[in-house]
This record gives C-alpha cells, sequence and structure tokens, in this order.
C-alpha cells in the first residue's frame, strides 16, 4: 500500500516519461498562447474575429483554469493600453515604466490597473456578464489555477506542480513581459505609427502570432496581424482553420492600399485612404522624403549621412516625439543648418496634424492645399510623394 501511494506521488496517474511531459507542456501552454491571442485579444477586445459558442467557452474556461485573468479586466486593460498608448496613463508603457520593469514585473502592473474599477467598466464593455462569468471565471478566478495544480499533481505527481509553475508564468513572461515589454522597446516597425510598438520577428509562430505587433497597432481591428508577403502569423492560421469548419467567423482585417490613375485633386477617397493608412503615409513620407533629403544633403556638404546621429536621424520618423529637450534642440540645431531638410520636416508636422482634424470639408480642404503646396516645393522627393498621394484609395475587398 505504502508502495503504491510513494509510486502516485512520484509518477501520478499516467506514470509518463519525460517525452510526454514536454508534448503535454507544449500543448498546454501554446493552447493557452492561442486562449489569449485569439479569444481575449483579436475577439473580445478588438472584435476582428467571432467564435462559435462552443469554441469561445471553451477559451473562456481554459483562460480560468491556466491563468486566472478575468476577460473583462484583461480587455480593459489592453483597450486602454490603445487608448492611452506611451502616455502616464498607459498600463504598461515602457516609456513611462522603464523596459525593466514591464520586462520582468509587467505581472503587478495589469494587476494595478485591474484595481481601477472605473476604468473596468468604461474599456471593459461588452465582455461575457453571465452567470458563469459572475459566479465562477470572474468571481473566483483563483479556482481555476488551483484545479490546474490538483489535476497536474494527479496526473503526474508531484513533478505536476513544476510544470504547473511553468503553466503559470507562461503569460506573464511572454505576454506581459515580453510582449509588452520588449514589443515597445526593440526590433523592426512596417510602419511609423504613433507609438513605439515593435515586431519582434516576421515569423509569428511562438507567441501565437503576437511578435508583429507593430502591425497590430497600425491596425488595431485586424484578425490578421501578418501585413508583409515575407510575415506570418500562426494566429490567423488558426482562425482560418477555424473558420474552415463554420467555428469563426471573420469580422474585420487590415484593409489594403490601392492607388487610381490621373487623379488630379484628391477628394473624398482620397482622404479616406489617407486617413485610414495614416501610419503608411508618414512610413513612405519618411522613407521616400525624408531620407532622401537627408542624403542629398550631405552629399552637398561633403560629408556622410553618419555625420548626424543614428538617434537623431530616428527621431526625423516621428519629429522627435520621444527626445527630451535637449535632443530635441540639438535637432532643430541641426535643421537649421540643413534648410531643405528642415523644410520636409515641417511638411511632415504639417501632414500629421492635417490627419487628426476634425469634420472632413475642413480635412480635405488641408489635404488639397498640403498636395498643392508640396507640388511647388521645388524639392523632387516632396513632389513625387505628393503626387502619389493623392491617388490613394482603399481597395475594395
Amino acid at each position: 500500500m505504502l508502495d503504491a501511494v510513494l509510486n502516485f506521488l512520484s509518477n501520478g496517474l499516467l506514470n509518463a516519461g519525460w517525452g510526454f511531459k514536454l508534448v503535454y507542456m507544449l500543448v498546454v501552454t501554446q493552447l493557452t498562447i492561442f486562449t489569449v491571442t485569439l479569444y481575449l485579444h483579436r475577439s473580445q477586445t478588438h472584435r476582428g474575429v467571432d467564435f462559435h459558442p462552443v469554441l469561445a467557452n471553451f477559451f473562456r474556461f481554459w483562460n480560468w483554469l491556466t491563468t486566472g485573468m478575468v476577460v473583462k479586466e484583461w480587455v480593459a486593460i489592453h483597450r486602454k493600453h490603445h487608448a492611452k498608448v506611451e502616455t502616464e496613463e498607459d498600463p504598461h508603457s515602457p516609456q513611462i515604466f522603464g523596459i525593466k520593469k514591464v520586462f520582468w514585473d509587467g505581472v503587478s502592473l495589469y494587476r494595478e490597473a485591474s484595481y481601477n474599477r472605473a476604468d473596468m467598466e468604461k474599456y471593459g464593455r461588452g465582455t461575457p456578464e453571465d452567470w458563469f462569468e459572475r459566479h465562477l471565471f470572474g468571481g473566483h478566478p483563483y479556482w481555476g489555477p488551483t484545479l490546474m495544480l490538483i489535476i497536474n499533481l494527479a496526473l503526474f505527481g508531484v513533478i505536476g506542480a513544476a510544470l504547473w509553475a511553468v503553466q503559470m508564468i507562461w503569460i506573464p513572461f511572454w505576454a506581459a513581459g515580453f510582449v509588452n515589454g520588449i514589443g515597445h522597446w526593440w526590433g523592426y516597425r512596417n510602419f511609423e505609427s504613433a507609438d513605439t510598438a515593435t515586431n519582434l520577428s516576421p515569423w509569428g509562430f511562438w507567441i501565437g502570432g503576437e511578435e508583429l505587433h507593430n502591425n497590430h497597432h497600425a491596425f488595431p481591428s485586424s484578425a490578421k496581424f501578418a501585413l508583409r508577403k515575407w510575415e506570418f502569423d500562426i494566429g490567423w492560421a488558426a482562425i482560418c482553420g477555424l473558420r474552415a469548419v463554420g467555428l469563426a467567423k471573420v469580422l474585420r482585417v487590415a484593409p489594403t492600399l490601392d492607388v487610381r490613375p490621373n487623379v488630379h485633386l484628391p477628394d473624398a477617397e482620397t482622404l479616406k485612404a489617407v486617413l485610414t493608412h495614416r501610419f503608411q503615409a508618414m512610413t513612405d513620407y519618411y522613407r521616400g522624403v525624408i531620407v532622401p533629403t537627408l542624403r542629398d544633403e550631405a552629399a552637398h556638404a561633403g560629408e556622410s549621412i553618419k555625420a548626424i546621429p543614428r538617434r537623431m536621424r530616428h527621431a526625423l520618423k516621428d519629429g522627435g516625439r520621444w527626445l527630451d529637450n535637449e535632443s530635441r534642440e540639438r535637432m532643430q540645431a541641426v535643421l537649421a543648418k540643413r534648410p531643405t531638410l528642415k523644410t520636409v520636416c515641417e511638411f511632415r508636422t504639417r501632414l500629421a496634424d492635417l490627419m487628426e482634424q476634425r469634420g472632413a470639408d475642413q480635412a480635405l480642404k488641408g489635404l488639397q492645399q498640403w498636395i498643392s503646396e508640396a507640388e511647388q516645393s521645388g524639392i523632387r522627393a516632396l513632389q513625387e510623394f505628393a503626387q502619389r498621394l493623392k491617388t490613394y484609395s482603399v481597395a475594395s475587398a
């Protein structure tokens, strides 16, 4: 009898080898990742995809079992992150709290944000509020992880506690720390969005496609995060598979930029496309106007483009938004010595301001004036950009 008890404590019901335990960990942790990226993020927060009620309720149960996170709280915190990104009200911005805090202790920032009940009500609207949410998933969130611990201990014995510990840190590390931290600190950017979000990798495998964070911030409501030909979003692949068997319905994906020939004057369709693809437009402006101008002025001065510090060159992408006052003054001093570069930077600022204007009529008039002045500027790169900008349109689905 004692031997049987000791064997159960050591090996659990399955008496499984290490190979099985490894496969088990890969399956359950990836299932948790999919629960977060597909259900909590793309479906509940941004309404980019709907799932069949059977699958949606399974996601809710698995989220409760393996994370203890409350749907309404997760959704509210993430929506507030988008609404207040990179400001002091952002729940987890590395620009505000520092990369070390967000990366290593992002879970405490999440917990602190969840205590703000006014924000939970404001930003958490539309999430489930049925009996299960009130009395089980939301009412007793820590019962789920406790039940998961009991299951692991029963299946694998005492080693099940270690497997459970890995499960419990999986989302706090990869989501709260890695994506929210490194995803706003290091990586590449397809779009000059009004934040510091980056793509950590063009192949979003390990954390469900969340690696493509800059793409997501450019088009938050899109159910598909991969937006370039060379990018792959495993979360989107899962959605497509679920859609094929009737378990998912895609509601929104990022619109495609198109151009129309022979557009002489920007119209309402141009304005719609420019506003829809504002981050693409600002990216094109930096690459197609600012960088060539920077090179030309450096060549005329007989110096390398590297004569301007790299951080300063990067700051030209966003008008020096993330520079401190001293660095911003240095940037203005650099521009004062390069009049053409200063002019194109001023045009960039005006274009960014134009995209924030309220009222379609006023915005359209502003766009028409901007393009007219850009075409008459005598700066070739700026003229070519203006000529292409007025042909923008949103491609038909």
